[in-house]
């Protein structure tokens, strides 16, 4: 079962959304990635029974949705705003994929609300509103066709921005699950000098040529970023294949 993420600080703003179904899209778009604040900027028809058929199930956020008049109100309490742009236009301004965008909006997300705006289903955003965002976002769809329909793009960048924080949310359990601190340089060199005496001592290791050898075994450690009980338990067995007494105690390595 995957663990639920907060993504409580980011929002979705549609700028004058001219179908209803079009909203309701969205809000399903939203609830299926775990996000829950739909603001709503001078929409033509809202509410509407079209929009709620489209939610499916996220009538809630419907409910829940802010309506405002003006752009200034949807973004005046936002710390980061990226902007959806289907069109590379002229203007100069700092653009990113949808991955690298979540990552931004997740980062900044930690100082306060962060919004995706997106734009008109005809025309998507004016330059002024363009000028009003941090960095803008382009979904490299076909270049032969890349018209993605207000929901479906709305859909793919709240994907990336959950499975940015899905990510961050596994390393953050991996950190925490480490119950021994990573080994020092000096312990992992014992090993490595203990690795070439003990497979000497059995023949595996010819002493005359142990460079390549040793080099493998390096590079396969050292991917591995061992913890002192790892180091511990490798330098157990190696001292068990010379034959020297040795026994592994599980009460001092508890999970």
């Amino acid at each position: 079962m995957v663990s639920e993420v907060d993504l409580s600080r980011v929002r979705v703003v549609l700028m004058q959304t001219s179908h209803p179904g079009n909203i309701g899209g969205v809000a399903r778009a939203m609830k299926n990635m775990g996000l829950s604040q739909l603001y709503l900027v001078k929409p033509d028809l809202f509410p509407h029974s079209m929009a709620t058929s489209r939610a499916s199930g996220a009538d809630d956020l419907l409910t829940s949705a802010v309506v405002v008049e003006t752009l200034d109100e949807a973004l005046a309490d936002c710390c980061f705003v990226v902007g959806a742009s289907a069109r590379l236009r002229s203007i100069s301004w700092p653009l990113h994929n949808p991955r690298e965008c979540a990552e931004r909006m997740l980062e900044a997300g930690e100082e306060g609300d962060v919004a995706l705006l997106m734009g008109r289903e005809q025309s998507g955003l004016s330059n002024e509103e363009l000028e009003r965002c941090n960095y803008l976002v382009n979904i490299p769809a076909n270049p032969d066709y890349s018209s993605l329909n207000l929901a479906a793009a709305t859909q793919v960048l709240v994907y990336e921005i959950r499975m940015a924080a899905l990510s961050r949310l596994e390393t953050e359990k991996t950190v925490r699950k480490k119950d021994y601190r990573l080994a020092t340089a000096a312990e992992v060199e014992g090993l490595y000098e203990h690795f070439e005496v003990a497979l000497t001592d059995i023949k595996f290791l010819n002493p005359a040529s142990p460079r390549k050898l040793m080099r493998r075994l390096r590079r396969l450690f050292n991917r591995a970023q061992l913890d002192e009980m790892e180091v511990n338990i490798l330098r157990g067995i190696l001292s068990a294949a010379q034959g020297q007494k040795y026994h592994y105690d599980e009460k001092k390595d508890k999970p």
